[in-house]
This record gives structure tokens, C-alpha cells and sequence, in this order.
């Protein structure tokens, strides 16, 4: 009678299905989420096997000294400036001659000793090999590439512009004689050098150093006496690699001057160290089986969505967690054609180096695409750790944050307007007031990061004052007060609202059915029940069951009929249950909780059995006075 009421009431409230199918249907789905739940773990653990694999702590320590031997070393009498600090062609031609030079000739010991008797003497910090010989080129522009206004033709007679591909020199210049003189086109496939005040392109005016140093002294000095950097040069590269054995790690240095249209000179740097080498060691041959497993579970999940694609059709991409899926997909499969591509332009260009090594080896080719590889690496596994959201939605708390933020979309999506708006005209207001003074806002590119370091309090007031001084201070306020004070604590106001009205959604009940934490346990105890790790509760469960048996055969025996005696054990268990749970006197009033959705239809569905156990207590009772009368 019990069972067939609560049948007929989950019937009628799941709209035609029975709670027995939807219980069934919701536990294999969430069987089947712990079980790809399990797969991607072994995927993700042996994908950080293979990212953290290929990153080295000595790449930052080979970096560090590169960087204070070549960029922070002192020019020759003055201590004051170095490659980072140069300013002049002046200050430049004296780091040519001095630490770079310096720094890329150790022929000797510290105690004029003889370093190494090998064609390649050149062992920087004794330990790095200087691969083939450094380059150096410069890029320029042609005369008359800008506009000089009439006033001042007569003032003006020469005019080289800013450095774009259209106002590139090609000709030959000066002596005309060496390649450093003549113009060597770009490769087609060489990487663009995104600069401070330009995009350089391969190619321009080159020349080899020697492996001799005083023949590289030499040509430094002919250079510099017969006006190598005029003008109209834009932009000097200096490139040269190492090879470290003891770590197996190579560094590709890349020193750019550039000198801008308005004069002077800006430097920087790019010293990268990376592995190009990738089978070395044994533990290089155990990533190696890492990459095949990767390989392996990429087929794997691949043949996966596909076939969730063909079951689903255009209702797969309803969802975000199969955009996601997509995405991640994509990311694998450029990173291993990125992968083998470096691969085999690594075995090409080594087997070039070790044919000639009189010649310059362009590695800064395969370090540019190696760095894009990393990079890529690093936003998979980013995605690849977002993921693992999809899998845990079915525990409360994500559930509630996943609620939260879909129940706020548009609320701050209408805030982010205005935000963006608000934001963007203080960006350009500062751009335009303070640019021409002030680093911060330089651009409007660094006005917009400036803007956002002040609301985390990094910020320079003492600049955009001295820079203006009436609308300086103006700025600074009414930006703190509009965005700081009024804008972001709107934000917070939104998601905390919305927050609390999902949270007390959930505290009448509108929570998952099944929590990942509680299937996990069902599943962990029903394997120590089957390794019979459990005996007391088992034998606890067979004395209840045999009390209950006792029970039931006494009422056969008494008269009872069968649904009477199921009526009476599920009226038991759930007075056993409530009572436990809502009239224990354990509880105290700080013990209370909310009664949820499914339990509330549990206490109506046991007031209805009262009731009709109350009506059917008073007919028996009728029956009795009727026959005493």
C-alpha cells in the first residue's frame, strides 16, 4: 500500500517517469562521469609529466648569467652604463668593443692558462660552447621617406622617417664592398622582431664576426671608423647561440639597438633556453613513452567526440563543456604538429652546424617557435585543469557557483558595458593629458594596464601631478571614487545578491540529487563490503534483518495480509528515520537544518499513510463500541 502510493506520487511528479528509472538513469550517468572522471586524470597527470618534463630550472639561472654578462656589464670607464643603459652610438660602438667583445672571446683561463685545445675555443663561463660565429645586421631607412614642412626646406635637407617595409633602404651603401655594405634580402619563412618603436624583418646588412678575437676587434674599429651606423639606420641586431652539455640546454641571445626617428637609441633583449635536444637520458626516453600516451589519448578522446557529435547532432554545441572539449582537442593537435615541426627543423639546422661551423647558425628561428610551443603547452594544461570542472558539477558547492554565475550573466554583462565605457574614457583622458610625460601612459595600450594597476594600489601619483597639476590630482580622485568605490563594489553587490538568493534556492531543497563526494563514498564502502573489510556493519544489518523477519512471520501468523505487514515495515523505517533526524534531543535550536524538497514529499506521503492508518484505528474502533452496545 505504502509502495504503491509513493510509486503512484513520484509517477504523477516526474511527469510520467518513475523514480525508480530516474534514480537508475541519474546513478549510471554519474557512474559514468567517475569512470571518464578517472581517464582524465591519467591523461592530465601524464600531460603534466610532459610540460613540466620540458621546462628545466637551469634555463632561468643559464638566462640570468647570459643576461648579467652581456647586458649589465659596465662599458670601459663607466661604471655608471651598460648595454641596458646606452643612449648614444657613442655608448654603443663602446659595448661593441668592450663587453661584448669580452664576453664572447674566453680563449684563456682564469690564470692565462690555455682554456681548451678545440677548433671552438670559445667556452663562455667555461661551460658554454659558442655555436658557429655571432651575427650582426642593421636595418634601414631611405632619405626623404617623410614630409618636411615648407618652412623648413630650407633648414632641413635630409629626412628619414620611421621603419616600415615600405621605407626599407635596399640599395648599397658607403663602401660597397663587404656584405656589410650590401643588402641581403629576408628569408621567406624568417619570424618578423616585434621592437619598441617598430616591426623589424629578417635580412638587411650583415657580417659574420671571426672565431679570432683580435680579427673581431679589428673589423669593430673599420666599422666604426668608416660610419657603419648612419642616419638612417633604424635598428642593429646582434645575435649569437650557446650549447650548454651539462644541461643540455641551448641559449639563444638576441641584442636589438634601435634608433628611433627622433634620436637616440633604445635597447633590448631576448635570451631564450630551451631543449632541442630531447633524448638524451633515460628520463628524456620515459617522456618520450609520455608523448606516445598523449598521442594515444588524443586519438582517443577524439573518436570520442566525434561520436557524441553524431549522436547529438546541432545539440552538442549547446553546451559549454563541449565547446571546451573542442578547444582543448584543438590545442592538442597544434601542439604536437608544432612539436614535430621543431623536431625536424631542429635535426636539419644541427646538421648544418656540425657540416660548417665557420658560418652563423640561425637557432633563433627554432627558439621563436619552440617559445610559441610552450606557450601553447601552457594554455592546454590551463584548460586541460579547467576541465575537471565539468566532472565535479555534481557537488554542491561547485553547483552553487556554477548557478551563481549563470543566474548573474546578464546582469554583469549590462555592468560590463558600463564599466568598459567608463573605463576606456578615463584610459584616453589619461593617455592624452599625461602621455607625453608619463610612462604609464605613454600609449593607450599602457594607459589601460596603468588604470588597472591603480585599483590594485601600484601606482605613481607624484607622476601624472608633476606632469599636470590641476587636472593630474582631478584624475586620480574621480577615477577612485567612480571605478574603485562606486563601479566594483557594484559588482560585488551583483554577484553577492545573486549568490544569495541561489544559496537559499538550495536551502529548500534545489540542490543535485547526487554529489560526486557521496557516490564516491557508496562506491568505496560497497568495495569494502565485497572485501569484507566490514563485518560489524554486516552483522549489525543481519540482526535487523532477522528482528524484522521475526516480526513480519508473527503477523502471518496473527492474520495480517501481506500489504498490511509492507505497509506497517515502511511505516517503521520512515518513523525510525524522521525521528532520528527531526526529534532526536540531541538537537539543539543552532542544530537546525532545512527540510529539502524530496524530503518534504517523504513527510506529506507519511502523514497520508497516518491518515489512513488513523481512519482505519476508528472503523475497528466503531466495530468494537458497535458490538459492545
Amino acid at each position: 500500500m505504502v509502495l504503491s502510493a509513493m510509486a503512484d506520487a513520484t509517477w504523477w511528479y516526474r511527469g510520467g517517469t518513475s523514480k525508480h528509472d530516474l534514480h537508475y538513469r541519474r546513478e549510471a550517468e554519474v557512474n559514468t562521469t567517475l569512470e571518464e572522471l578517472l581517464l582524465y586524470f591519467v591523461f592530465l597527470i601524464n600531460l603534466c609529466i610532459l610540460t613540466f618534463g620540458m621546462v628545466n630550472p637551469h634555463m632561468y639561472y643559464l638566462n640570468k648569467v647570459m643576461s648579467s654578462l652581456f647586458v649589465d656589464t659596465s662599458l670601459p670607464n663607466d661604471d655608471r652604463s651598460s648595454f641596458r643603459s646606452i643612449r648614444s652610438i657613442t655608448d654603443f660602438w663602446k659595448f661593441m668593443e668592450g663587453p661584448l667583445l669580452e664576453g664572447l672571446y674566453w680563449d684563456s683561463w682564469y690564470n692565462n692558462q690555455q682554456l681548451y685545445n678545440l677548433k671552438n675555443s670559445s667556452r663562455i663561463y667555461y661551460e658554454n660552447i659558442l655555436l658557429g660565429v655571432p651575427r650582426v645586421r642593421q636595418l634601414r631607412v631611405r632619405n626623404n621617406t617623410c614630409k618636411v614642412y615648407s618652412a623648413f626646406q630650407s633648414l632641413v635637407s635630409d629626412c628619414y622617417g620611421k621603419y616600415t617595409a615600405e621605407n626599407e633602404d635596399l640599395s648599397d651603401f658607403g663602401l660597397k664592398s663587404d656584405t656589410e655594405w650590401k643588402y641581403s634580402p629576408s628569408p621567406a619563412n624568417a619570424p618578423w622582431h616585434w621592437g619598441y618603436v617598430g616591426v623589424y624583418r629578417d635580412g638587411g646588412y650583415i657580417f659574420t664576426l671571426s672565431k679570432s678575437k683580435s680579427e673581431t676587434q679589428a673589423k669593430f674599429a673599420d666599422l666604426r671608423l668608416h660610419s657603419w651606423i648612419t642616419r638612417g639606420t633604424r635598428v642593429v641586431f646582434i645575435d649569437f647561440s650557446l650549447y650548454n652539455a651539462n644541461v643540455n640546454l641551448f641559449c639563444i641571445v638576441r641584442l636589438v639597438a634601435e634608433f628611433p626617428a627622433t634620436g637616440g637609441l633604445l635597447t633590448s633583449w631576448q635570451l631564450y633556453s630551451v631543449k632541442l635536444l630531447r633524448y638524451v637520458t633515460h628520463y628524456d626516453y620515459f617522456i618520450a613513452s609520455c608523448e606516445i600516451i598523449f598521442c594515444i589519448f588524443l586519438f582517443v578522446f577524439i573518436t570520442q567526440e566525434l561520436r557524441k557529435l553524431n549522436e547529438f547532432k546541432i545539440a552538442y554545441f549547446k553546451s559549454i563543456w563541449n565547446w571546451l572539449e573542442l578547444l582543448l582537442l584543438a590545442l592538442c593537435f597544434l601542439a604536437v604538429s608544432f612539436y614535430a615541426y621543431c623536431n625536424l627543423q631542429s635535426f636539419i639546422l644541427l646538421g648544418r652546424l656540425l657540416k660548417n661551423t665557420e658560418n652563423y647558425p640561425d637557432f633563433y628561428f627554432l627558439a621563436y617557435w619552440q617559445i610559441y610551443y610552450n606557450n601553447m603547452i601552457a594554455i592546454t594544461i590551463f584548460f586541460a585543469w579547467i576541465k575537471i570542472f565539468k566532472f565535479i558539477s555534481f557537488n554542491e558547492t561547485m553547483s552553487q557557483l556554477s548557478s551563481t554565475l549563470s543566474r548573474c550573466m546578464k546582469d554583469i554583462v549590462g555592468f560590463a558595458v558600463m564599466f568598459f565605457i567608463i573605463f576606456s574614457a578615463y584610459a584616453q583622458l589619461g593617455f592624452l593629458v599625461f602621455g607625453s610625460q608619463v610612462d604609464d601612459f605613454s600609449t593607450f595600450q599602457n594607459s589601460i594596464f596603468a588604470q588597472f594597476r591603480i585599483v590594485l594600489g601600484d601606482f605613481n601619483f607624484s607622476g601624472i601631478q608633476q606632469a599636470n597639476w590641476i587636472l593630474g590630482p582631478i584624475y586620480f580622485i574621480t577615477f577612485i571614487f567612480f571605478v574603485f568605490f562606486v563601479l566594483l563594489n557594484m559588482f560585488l553587490a551583483i554577484i553577492n545578491d545573486t549568490y544569495s538568493e541561489v544559496k537559499a534556492d538550495y536551502s529548500i531543497g534545489r540542490r543535485p540529487d547526487f554529489e560526486l563526494g557521496k557516490i564516491i563514498k557508496k562506491s568505496y564502502l560497497n568495495v569494502l563490503e565485497k572485501l569484507r573489510l566490514k563485518k560489524a556493519q554486516d552483522n549489525e544489518d543481519k540482526k535487523i534483518r532477522k528482528t524484522t523477519g521475526d516480526l513480519a512471520q508473527q503477523a502471518r501468523k496473527e492474520g495480517f495480509n501481506e500489504s498490511e505487514i509492507q505497509g506497517a515495515e515502511q511505516m517503521k523505517t520512515w518513523k525510525e528515520r524522521l525521528e532520528k533526524k527531526y526529534y532526536s534531543t540531541d538537537l539543539q535550536d543552532d542544530d537546525y537544518q532545512p527540510v529539502t524538497q524530496q524530503e518534504f514529499r517523504e513527510l506529506f506521503l507519511y502523514a497520508v499513510e497516518l491518515e489512513k492508518e488513523l481512519h482505519y484505528i476508528s472503523l475497528k474502533l466503531n466495530q468494537v463500541m458497535r458490538k459492545l452496545q
